[in-house]
């Protein structure tokens, strides 16, 4: 298992938050997500053999409003 904090551009308000945690926790091999709309940030616990910072950027960024950089 891998816990890596993640940059989320474009969340303003407890709705994105809630968005962002959903969407990444959604994914395969993903363990946990939490969002700290202070530090514009998503922290992951994830193993690393079964899904990729990439698939989770994907996954944020076709959300449309928000951006992960990874």
């Amino acid at each position: 298992m891998t816990k890596k904090a993640f940059k989320v551009t474009g969340m303003k308000c407890v709705n994105c938050k809630a968005n962002v945690e959903k969407t990444i926790k959604a994914l395969p091999g993903v363990l946990d997500a939490v969002v700290s709309l202070e530090d514009a940030c998503v922290t992951v616990d994830y193993d690393e053999t079964v899904v990729t910072p990439q698939a989770m950027k994907d996954a944020v960024d076709d959300l449309g409003r928000f951006e992960m950089t990874i």
